[in-house]
């Protein structure tokens, strides 16, 4: 009798080719904007507003953690970090404008461009969202420690959550809500990393308050939008259910005193597309905004 292999438990697998070749519309959510070459699409200048920050993005996790920051400085007092917060529909390409290009070359969001940074220089891009965090936690020295110890600390798991959340968005999140078919292997490999990301933020917040100990810093902003959210229930459909997200008590402690901030339910809204009407605020250029420019508000004028 031959022995069978662990490949045997497996039905017949994809075979690459030598050189791989793009098939467009090859099936799965955002298909129709998936491509493997950079550069603009088409030509469309971006808008400026009033405010000499201006942020081009949308309200997904990572677009989430700026609006989040920039709430938080303006309710801690920064008054410079007023802003404008214009829609990028990434699933309807907006990020392959050519002035979306000229922000941010890689084509995703969130993108900052500050027209009055420091020392009088000429307006500067900022790309990448733990890159605007730094900018602007530097720019009004706010929510990133001077202490080497907790600055250190924050940046360990700022950088963490950059390293960790491909796996839980682009991995976990692709397979088991977008992919055009469910794939044992790959939902299973995605949901155990997952999971251990679930156990390394549990244990670390059992002995603290934050990430960084009890100073909430830009490592929480980060962090939160994406574990926070799946804590939540609200990611990726039933997916909090099938990860048993309820059993990681201290990522729940700490999830719901951050849900409470104000800044961070403000934040929550700017340039969301989903949901509660109420809860999304397409475009923000003034603080008044909330209360007179979300969805609901809009439908009924």
């Amino acid at each position: 009798m031959t022995e069978k292999s662990p490949a045997d438990n497996f039905p017949a697998g994809y075979e690459p080719s030598k050189v791989w070749t793009w098939e467009q519309g090859n099936g799965g959510a955002f298909a129709n904007i998936n491509r493997p070459i950079a550069g603009p699409t088409h030509e469309k200048v971006l808008p400026v507003g009033k405010h000499p920050l201006q942020l081009y993005s949308l309200g997904t996790p990572n677009g989430v953690k700026v609006t989040i920051m920039l709430e938080e400085l303006l309710a801690a007092g920064h008054t410079g970090a007023e802003y404008d917060a214009w829609l990028i529909r990434i699933g309807e390409g907006d990020q392959f404008g050519s002035g979306f290009v000229e922000v941010n070359p890689n084509s995703k969001i969130p993108a900052l461009l500050d027209r009055a940074p420091k020392g009088g220089a000429e307006p500067l891009r900022v790309f990448e969202s733990a890159s605007i965090l730094v900018y602007l936690a530097e720019k009004f020295g706010a929510f990133l420690p001077t202490d080497l110890k907790a600055r250190t600390e924050t940046f360990n798991w700022l950088f963490w959550q950059m390293g960790s959340a491909p796996f839980l968005g682009g991995g976990f999140g692709h397979f088991y809500a977008y992919a055009p078919m469910k794939i044992k292997y790959a939902i299973d490999r995605y949901a155990m990393e997952v999971k251990r990301q679930l156990d390394v933020l549990d244990r670390h917040l059992a002995d603290n308050k934050f990430m960084a100990g009890n100073e909430y810093t830009i490592a929480d902003m980060a962090i939160w939008p994406w574990y926070g959210n799946l804590a939540l229930g609200q990611a990726y459909g039933d997916a909090g259910t099938f990860l048993d997200v309820q059993t990681y008590r201290n990522v729940q402690r700490w999830t719901a005193e951050i849900a409470a901030r104000p800044a961070v339910k403000r934040g929550r809204m700017v340039n969301r597309t989903s949901g509660d009407p109420s809860e999304q605020l397409h475009e923000r250029h003034d603080a008044s905004d909330f209360e007179t420019k979300t969805q609901d508000k809009i439908a009924i004028a």
